[in-house]
């Protein structure tokens, strides 16, 4: 695989790096910057592995409020990406995108904008400007987290039909009907669910079953399951846990969740303790049941990504400028060090493609 690592620039990061990922050694390789662009805090593959898509988050862009998303071309042999486009986001610090299933589509989310956008992928695998914007109104308890509406990721269902949003400063989960016809987000009549006040609802991630969703929650520390309906697209809370061990008293701030590719395992990340929490799923409801948490092996875990296997967990650690390889029991779902580690300056995002 090459993998590919987002970053946050300055003096030490220029962009986007690369690396050769042995699947079946867990050894890696650099293969330099891969392109140069400003604060490519999160990325996205295109479906046919051969565009990929950025942030550049920036709550300014040739004086609008707005920051931009940039289009890659892959070259799977040097792993080296050449700039397609750039485009205006719809929104101050865009933080999170996908590309949908059939890859005629980016969606953003701003998180200094408190907005969203539908860009639409041009034949070529450039972007062209966006069809759609959808602004978040509102606030919630927290006095200097929450006093505007900040939507930090956008996740489409399995069947794309619905678009699922984690508003960080108002506190709820939206969801929006997504027409890829005319390239819009609409609302639902019962899409919206309100969490605990306070929450900051950052990542959401959807089990391979389409049943079951999972918010990880950034102010207050806790995972969220719910059963998910694909015909309504509505979520029911079923479950709320801590994501932090017993007794933990420090300041914490996760920042990750992914599902495994089984479905059997979920995983999130804690900026503090600078750990991975690892829970048991329940496949029959859904519901999760924690394993144990480990050492990141560095600070500030804000993202991390499994290898599409399932065999391998990598951790961006931002403040400590390292990524930490993990494999994964395939029984337990446990992480196990392996030892291996490579250093980039403020890692942000970590996301793979098939190598030639």
């Amino acid at each position: 695989m090459i993998l590919y690592v987002g970053t946050y620039t300055g003096s030490e990061s220029k962009g986007i790096y690369a690396y050769k990922f042995d699947t079946a050694t867990g050894e890696i390789t650099s293969l330099g910057l891969a392109a140069e662009t400003a604060n490519p805090s999160f990325l996205a593959i295109h479906p046919n592995q051969r565009f990929v898509y950025s942030v550049n988050e920036a709550s300014e862009h040739e004086g609008r409020p707005t920051g931009t998303v940039s289009a890659f071309a892959v070259d799977r042999k040097s792993g080296k990406l050449t700039l397609l486009n750039r485009v205006e986001s719809g929104g101050g610090a865009p933080c999170h995108l996908v590309v949908d299933k059939g890859g005629r589509y980016v969606l953003a989310a701003n998180y200094g904008g408190g907005s969203l956008s539908v860009l639409p992928i041009l034949r070529d695998g450039s972007l062209g400007k966006a069809r759609s914007v959808v602004q978040h109104t509102g606030s919630s308890t927290h006095p200097k987290r929450q006093t505007a509406p900040h939507a930090h990721s956008i996740n489409l269902a399995p069947d794309g039909k619905f678009a699922i949003v984690a508003d960080l400063g108002i506190d709820r989960l939206i969801t929006y009907r997504f027409d890829s016809t005319r390239s819009s987000l609409s609302a639902t009549n019962s899409g919206v669910v309100r969490l605990e006040g306070g929450a900051g609802p950052r990542h959401f991630a959807f089990h391979p079953n389409g049943r079951f969703g999972y918010v990880i929650n950034e102010l207050n520390s806790t995972v969220v399951a719910f059963a998910y309906d694909a015909a309504s697209g509505t979520l029911r809370k079923m479950q709320s846990l801590s994501s932090l061990p017993d007794g933990f008293s420090g300041d914490n701030f996760p920042a990750e969740i992914v599902v495994h590719p089984s479905g059997r395992f979920v995983y999130a990340s804690n900026r503090g303790h600078d750990s991975i929490a690892v829970f048991r799923v329940d496949t029959a409801t859904g519901s999760l049941t924690l394993v144990e948490h480990v050492s990141v092996q560095g600070k500030w875990p804000r993202n991390f990504n499994l290898d599409p296997s399932g065999a391998w967990l990598l951790v961006a650690n931002q403040n400590s400028n390292n990524v930490v390889v993990f494999g994964i029991d395939q029984d337990s779902g446990r992480l196990k060090p392996t030892g291996r580690q490579f250093q980039v300056h403020s890692p942000t995002c970590i996301k793979f493609v098939p190598a030639n």
